[in-house]
């Protein structure tokens, strides 16, 4: 069921006297309040509910199970750095995979890569893919893109029928609480692993190192057993719970730096493609605070430095 019609007034229960509370049991205590002009669509769809509203300072605003996924203001720096993360560390990604990503952003970070031959997303839930190109056009522009194909349907059964296929696999997935959360257990972290091509990638969203710190070390735990390379990296971005996201990025070739990007742009080249990622933010973003560097840390980490 949804409506978007003007001629019913829309209400929603997360937004009150013009302001809408974003409501999540992923980080109990604290909520982000944006100001609404209006609301311009409500959907419960077959997975989840769907809502859409035209903020005063963020531009359009698409709300998940009551959580915030993307602004048209902040989107790019989560949209651009889990996708250049791990295209800038591979070497020639002809072939990428999205699971999740319904809004088109990352497809659109994706295919400013000119090695990519194909470009292939598969979300759940089309209501996502139908109210982005609706509502989000700077992100759902990249639909149009010969490259790109569209898969409807659940991302485990995906990647059951591809294997040794994809140069990358990026999971631009939302909280794993619902439809996403078997998102992030060992099993769907196999099944990646499996749909890889030697010397592929994964770069997954990977929640937010101030609530989420047991969260990220179990992930990076199974990842560590199942890939030879994994590690943690983050942005900023006001509109994520704590004004911050990380990602975990795994990889089948051992001697894949993360940390160092295998391929660059000319300086202008970045500020022309790119609002948020450049080289030296790449490289920074694997920094980490002490209280989460010793949180997370590799067990051979550990040892050095014990």
């Amino acid at each position: 069921m949804s409506s978007s019609s003007s001629s019913t007034k829309l209400t929603h229960p997360n937004i009150s006297n013009g302001w809408f509370r974003e409501s999540n049991t992923m980080w109990p205590g604290q909520s982000m309040n944006i100001e609404v002009n209006q609301i311009l669509h409500v959907e419960k769809s077959k997975y989840q509910d769907v809502l859409v509203f035209e903020s005063k300072t963020y531009g359009n605003v698409l709300v998940l199970d009551g959580a915030i996924q993307v602004t048209e203001r902040d989107e790019f720096s989560y949209q651009e750095m889990i996708t250049h993360l791990p295209l800038f560390s591979h070497p020639n990604p002809e072939r990428v995979l999205v699971i999740g990503g319904g809004d088109g952003g990352v497809l659109r970070e994706v295919i400013k890569h000119p090695q990519v031959k194909e470009a292939v997303l598969c979300d759940i839930d089309e209501a996502v893919i139908r109210v982005s190109k609706k509502y989000l056009p700077g992100m759902s522009i990249s639909y149009s893109d010969p490259k790109v194909s569209v898969h409807i349907g659940d991302g485990f059964e995906f990647l059951k029928n591809k294997k040794d296929y994809f140069d990358v696999i990026i999971t631009d997935s939302s909280d794993p609480v619902g439809p996403a959360e078997s998102l992030y257990q060992a099993h769907y972290y196999e099944l990646m692993r499996d749909a890889l091509r030697a010397g592929g990638i994964v770069s997954t969203q990977g929640e937010c190192q101030w609530l989420h710190l047991p969260l990220i070390k179990e992930v990076l735990a199974f990842a560590r057993n199942l890939f030879p390379v994994a590690e943690y990296a983050y942005t900023t971005i006001p509109t994520y719970p704590s004004g911050q996201i990380g990602f975990i990025l795994c990889s089948k070739d051992a001697s894949t730096k993360f940390k160092e990007p295998l391929r660059n742009m000319t300086p202008e080249q970045e500020l022309k493609l790119f609002k948020y990622y450049n080289s030296e933010i790449h490289r920074a973003s694997f920094v980490l605070p002490n209280f989460a560097r010793q949180a997370i840390a590799a067990k051979s980490d550990k040892d050095a430095s014990a």
